[in-house]
C-alpha cells in the first residue's frame, strides 16, 4: 500500500480507526507529520485534536540516529532510552544529558509555537488515539506512550499508516489496540509508503490544529 501525501494517508486510517473508537475520544497527533494525519482522523471521529510533543534524541554525530526520544504531555515530561544504540555507540552519560538539554529546549518551544496559547486537551478517563505519519524504529511512539500513560488514559489506541515489522510488534503490548494499514516486509524507512513525504511545516501543524478546533485556549 502506496499513499499520495499524509493528508491521503490520513483519510484511509481513518476509515480504519471509525468503529473502533467510542465517544469521549481525544486525538493526539505526533509533530510534525502526524498531526496532519491525524487531522482526518479526529474529524471522521468527530473528536478535538491536539499535539503531544515529542523529540527524537539523534546521537552525536550521527543525528539520524536515536539514541532515545523526549514527550510531553501537560507538565510530564518523559525520557526513553534506545539501550542498544547507547552501547554500540558508547555514548556517555554527559553526552546523552547534552544532546537531552538541546532537545528538550526545542520540545518547549515547538510545544508553544505550535498551541498559540492552547490549553493542552485533558486525557484523564478518556480514550486517546494516538497517531503518527508512520514508525520506523518506534522510540518517539515509546517516550509518547511513556508521557501519555502518567496522565491515566482510560484507553489507548495507536493508529499510524505504515510501520517495521519489529517495532510493530516492540509497541502492540505497549496499547489496547493497535491500527496499521502497511507493515512492508522490506521495511527501509516511513517515506517509502508515501509519494510525496516531504517535511512538514510549522505552519502546517498549527494549519491541522486549527481546522479541526484544536485543543481550547486559556
Amino acid at each position: 500500500m502506496r499513499f499520495a501525501d499524509r493528508a491521503e494517508a490520513g483519510r484511509a486510517l481513518a476509515e480504519a480507526v471509525t468503529g473502533r473508537v467510542g465517544a469521549d475520544a481525544v486525538v493526539l497527533g505526533l509533530p510534525r507529520g502526524g498531526v496532519v494525519v491525524a487531522a482526518p482522523v479526529a474529524a471522521a471521529l468527530g473528536a478535538p485534536l491536539d499535539v503531544l510533543a515529542v523529540r527524537k534524541l539523534g546521537l552525536p554525530g550521527r543525528p539520524e540516529l536515536a539514541m532515545g526520544a523526549l514527550a510531553a504531555v501537560g507538565g510530564v515530561v518523559e525520557t526513553v532510552r534506545s539501550p542498544e544504540v547507547l552501547s554500540a555507540a558508547g555514548v556517555d552519560e554527559a553526552a546523552f544529558a547534552a544532546v537531552r538539554e538541546r532537545e528538550l529546549a526545542e520540545l518547549r518551544r515547538r510545544t508553544e509555537a505550535y498551541r498559540t496559547g492552547r490549553a493542552p486537551l485533558p486525557v484523564a478517563g478518556r480514550i486517546v488515539v494516538l497517531v503518527d505519519d508512520g514508525v520506523a524504529t518506534g522510540a518517539t511512539v515509546r517516550a509518547a506512550l511513556a508521557a501519555l500513560r502518567a496522565r491515566a488514559p482510560a484507553r489507548v489506541v495507536l493508529a499510524v499508516p505504515v510501520a517495521s515489522p519489529r517495532a510493530l510488534a516492540e509497541l502492540a503490548p505497549a496499547v489496547d489496540d493497535l491500527v496499521c494499514l502497511t507493515v512492508p516486509r522490506a521495511f527501509r524507512a516511513v517515506g517509502q509508503a508515501y509519494t510525496d513525504f516531504r517535511p512538514t511545516s510549522d505552519d502546517a501543524v498549527r494549519a491541522a490544529l486549527a481546522g479541526t478546533g484544536g485543543p481550547p485556549r486559556t
